[in-house]
Parts: C-alpha cells; sequence; structure tokens
C-alpha cells in the first residue's frame, strides 16, 4: 500500500515553499491526495472574560473574530500558493487552518494521513521553542510517521538514496514499516547498526541481517551494514554515515528514551532533530 494522503504544514516562513514542493513532488510520485495545514494559535474567548473584560475595548466574541480575522489574512496567501501547486501539478487536495495550540492540533490532522511533513524548528529564530513543541507532539501523540525538512539546504530528490537507522528496537521496526512505501521505490536502501554489541539479544548473527532479508522479501534492493563509534555519538556517526553514501533520506525511530531523558541527556533523535543535513523520517 503506497501513500495515498500526505500533509503537509505550511507557514510564513522562507522555508515553506520548499516543503511543499518536496510534498508535491511526493504527492506526484504516488498519486496521492495532498492537504496543506496552517496553524493558528487562535484562543478560546473565556482567556477574555473576567477582570480582563473591563479592559478590552470589545467583547471576547469580537477580540476572537478580528484574531481569526488577521489570521485568516496572513494565511492567505500560502492558500493561494498551494492552490496554484495544486493546479500546476495536477494534484487533488484541500486547504485547512487548524485552530488552537500547534501543538495539540497539528497531531489531531497528522492522524488521518500516511505521513506528515513539517520543518525542522530553526534553533537560531524566535519561535523555535514552539515549533520544537509542535513537533514533538506530532511525533508523539500522531501515532503517524513525520518527514521532517532541514532549515537549510536543498534537495532536489527525497527517497532515491536511503539510510535506515536499525538498532532493532520496536520505534526502528515501526519507522522501517512506515517507510516501506518509499523504500519501494528507492534506488538504493543501506540499513545501518551502530554500536550492535551494545544491543544484547536484539541481533542476529549479521546485525541488521535479518530487517534487510525482510526488506527484501518486499523487493527491495538492501544492503545490511554496522559500524562502531566510541569517540562520537551514534548520532553523529548516523549522519556522517550519511554523508558519505550519499543519502538523501534517513529513516530512523523516534525517542526510543522518553523524551524528557533525551531532552536532558542527549539520545539519536535530539542529534538528528538538531543537526540533520537532509530530510528524516521518524516514527515513534
Amino acid at each position: 500500500m503506497g501513500l495515498k494522503e500526505i500533509l503537509v504544514h505550511l507557514d510564513v516562513t522562507p522555508r515553506s515553499a520548499l516543503r511543499l514542493d518536496i510534498a508535491a513532488d511526493l504527492a506526484v510520485r504516488e498519486s496521492a491526495h495532498l492537504v496543506g495545514v496552517a496553524t493558528s494559535d487562535i484562543p478560546s474567548a473565556e482567556l477574555f472574560r473576567g477582570n480582563t473584560m473591563t479592559l478590552l475595548p470589545v467583547s471576547p466574541e469580537q477580540m476572537i473574530a478580528r484574531i481569526r480575522s488577521e489570521s485568516a489574512a496572513e494565511n492567505a496567501p500560502l492558500e493561494a500558493a498551494f492552490r496554484t501547486c495544486l493546479r500546476v501539478r495536477g494534484l487533488t487536495g484541500e486547504w485547512r487552518i487548524a485552530e488552537g495550540n500547534p501543538a495539540a492540533t497539528l497531531p489531531m490532522h497528522a492522524r488521518y494521513a500516511d505521513v506528515t511533513i513539517v520543518g525542522q524548528p530553526n534553533r537560531y529564530e524566535a519561535h523555535q521553542a514552539s515549533e520544537d513543541a509542535m513537533l514533538a507532539s506530532t511525533l508523539l501523540l500522531s501515532g503517524r510517521p513525520v518527514l521532517v525538512i532541514p532549515f537549510a539546504g536543498e534537495f532536489p530528490s527525497v527517497g532515491q538514496r536511503v539510510l535506515v537507522a536499525w538498532n532493532a528496537s520496536r520505534e526502528a521496526t515501526r519507522a522501517v514499516h512506515d517507510a516501506l512505501p518509499l523504500l519501494v521505490r528507492a534506488q538504493t536502501v543501506t540499513v545501518l547498526a551502530i554500536n550492535p554489541a551494545s544491543d544484547v539479544g536484539r541481533h542476529g548473527d549479521v546485525p541488521g541481517g535479518d530487517i534487510a532479508a525482510h526488506l527484501a522479501h518486499h523487493g527491495i534492493k538492501v544492503e545490511a551494514a554496522h559500524t562502531v563509534t566510541t569517540d562520537i555519538s551514534e548520532g553523529a556517526a548516523l549522519l556522517s554515515y550519511a554523508a558519505d553514501i550519499g543519502a538523501d533520506l534517513i529513516v530512523s525511530g523516534a525517542y526510543g528514551h522518553s523524551r524528557v531523558r533525551e531532552m536532558v541527556f542527549g539520545g539519536v533523535t535530539r542529534t538528528l532533530l538538531n543537526e540533520m543535513t537532509v530530510p528524516v523520517l521518524l516514527s515513534h
């Protein structure tokens, strides 16, 4: 089964157009329905009630209407660009505005898509914290894979040369199977196990060999590889290996440890989200 519904998050940042192009390319390749969504953090009218009501020149309902109108005006160019993209690419699709806290609303929309495409939070911009929260909640709460596009770089192809991060965990297994529609179409797929000796009991005689054999049964051209690293983190080793083989997509499980632990102590997921150099498909 292929990807039949693709959701792409669009916003007013410069990288939004690139995400739309990548989403449209993928939708054309998969003959998929493309959904564009912009988030609009519109509060409840209850926020303006009580003591603050006497300070407002208008009613809470009028204040919400004003905020909604301003948000619609801000998102109008995004909708226009999205609809133009559908027409030019010959795609079916729909436009949505998700009202409310983005960290709560985007996961709800993502549950009804085969994959959700979002941007990497830009740590050099002021809104990085809210974007990080939205991405993390979509990964952890939607139950669907998330394709994250880096905030820097150009990506003329996504999914032709795929590197799979494999540690035989539940999250890695989920990611591999979520990525099957992409892996089937890829020119090359490499399954990489990093420091496999640390995952006692998970790997067979050949680290990555079992999952490679499974993917081969799906008609995927795949090879298994493993590496040992002691001087850099596993996340850094993964990104280095991706550069060495010219990968244009990394597939990885997300948050095998708790998110709090990874935020404090680091982990592969945090390294990928902070330092990614190519698009990354993540599943939790």
